[in-house]
């Protein structure tokens, strides 16, 4: 890098940080989760606007590939996060209620998208038609649990009947999503001649689950009370991006071994330690890495030609968007016999897509399973979808509580603040 390119690099992140920490306070300000307004900070600084003369002028073409770089990073810290909050014991205190919803609240958006990219075929298609309809189907089935544990949060709800569900249901839409996601990344293709080594992928996993987790359960056993020192907060970031580099060389996306590495550290006796890699990590990565990826992703949002064709697509994606999975989770709610407006609330929940499926849309446009044009109104889509969630839920069971109760004072998902 020579002077004018790290000049640019420096001022460039600065402005972004500081825009998309203003619009994150504003978003909250008007009752948004702040990602919300940290990803209108990335779209502003796109091309969209100004035919891309801002983004012009703070991010030369040269500097270009370093931004993506370290949002690569973000994204790999951020996904680790995700997996670290990501608790089996959720699932096993929901019944099979959170298990009936999940299951219905993915089946159903996916196979309705999988449907309208038939529509779209023509006009958004990609060379690959079956990756492109099962990825299609993927997009609409995403739920956020880090932004929908965050709206929890601050309606004071993480305890209650209701928002104990919705996590376990997001929860394992997660895991159900990732799977479905590796699962299409595996038969694409996209490894290209080494496409052999996606065989690797199933003993990695093995003895990341049956190897790796046992070995970290007796370290965190032997060492009560575990803080983050510099040695250990050096051996999770070693760990969590060499597990990156194993997947994604093996042919699957850098997302998931770094998911499956916060997934296999240890959970009981870590409470500690997971505090403060919330505290140190997450909020670097929030407030640095991870708008960074948002300009990333900003820059690929081109709408300054969207035309009556490409509104008449937009809606016909929110539409199979959210009424698949509010539909798919609002039934398999009343047939356990939830009631209407806490079915309904679930359903609206539900729909939370946040920045879980913008990192599913940039490996979607990443490895060609959808167009420039196509990624542009997903995300328009994912936006909508997370803003219209606090409304909706103000509109079904009221406004959020202004005082905690006892149980409420550390909720267990206070941890993904910095993540949403």
């Amino acid at each position: 890098m020579d002077t004018h390119q790290t000049t640019s690099l420096l001022v460039g992140l600065a402005a972004m940080v500081l825009l998309a920490r203003a619009l994150g306070v504003l978003a909250r300000r008007l009752g948004q989760p702040a990602v919300i307004g940290e990803v209108l900070a990335g779209i502003a600084l796109g091309p969209t606007l100004f035919h891309g003369a801002i983004s012009d002028a703070l991010f030369p073409g040269d500097i270009r590939p370093l931004l993506s770089a370290l949002a690569a990073v973000g994204v790999a810290v951020f996904m680790f996060i995700v997996g670290l909050e990501w608790d089996a014991a959720m699932i096993r205190g929901s019944g099979s209620l959170a298990a009936t919803v999940s299951f219905s609240s993915i089946l159903l958006p996916f196979g309705a998208g999988s449907l309208l990219a038939l529509y779209l075929m023509d006009d958004y298609g990609t060379g690959d038609k079956t990756a492109f309809m099962l990825f299609m189907g993927i997009a609409m089935s995403i739920t956020a649990f880090p932004v929908l544990a965050r709206i929890l949060t601050d309606r004071r709800m993480t305890r209650t009947p209701l928002g104990v569900v919705a996590l376990a249901c997001a929860s394992i839409d997660d895991v159900l999503a990732w799977s479905l996601l590796a699962g299409v990344v595996a038969i694409s293709g996209s490894a290209g001649p080494d496409q052999w080594r996606i065989l690797l992928a199933v003993p990695y996993l093995a003895g990341m689950l049956f190897a790796v987790r046992p070995l970290l359960q007796r370290y965190a056993a032997r060492r009560p009370g575990l803080r983050l020192t510099p040695g250990v907060l050096a051996s999770i970031l070693a760990g969590l991006l060499l597990s990156g580099a194993v997947t994604e060389w093996v042919g699957l996306h850098y997302i998931f071994g770094a998911f499956l590495f916060g997934m296999v550290l240890p959970r009981t006796g870590t409470e500690r330690l997971r505090e403060e890699v919330h505290e140190q990590l997450g909020q670097m990565n929030g407030t640095l890495l991870l708008p960074v990826f948002f300009l990333v992703a900003g820059l690929k949002v081109d709408l300054s030609g969207l035309d009556a064709a490409g509104l008449g697509a937009l809606a016909l994606i929110l539409l199979v968007a959210v009424g698949g999975k509010f539909t798919g989770a609002f039934v398999a709610a009343r047939l356990n016999r939830m009631p209407v407006k806490q079915s309904a609330a679930l359903a609206t929940l539900m729909n939370t897509r946040g920045l879980t499926e913008l990192i599913v849309l940039n490996v979607g446009l990443q490895l060609g399973f959808i167009g420039k044009d196509l990624y542009s109104l997903m995300v328009v889509m994912a936006v909508t979808t997370t803003a219209m969630a606090g409304p909706l839920l103000t509109a079904l069971i009221g406004r959020p509580k202004l005082t905690l109760a006892p149980a409420e004072q550390q909720p267990a998902t206070e941890s993904v603040r910095t993540a949403a």
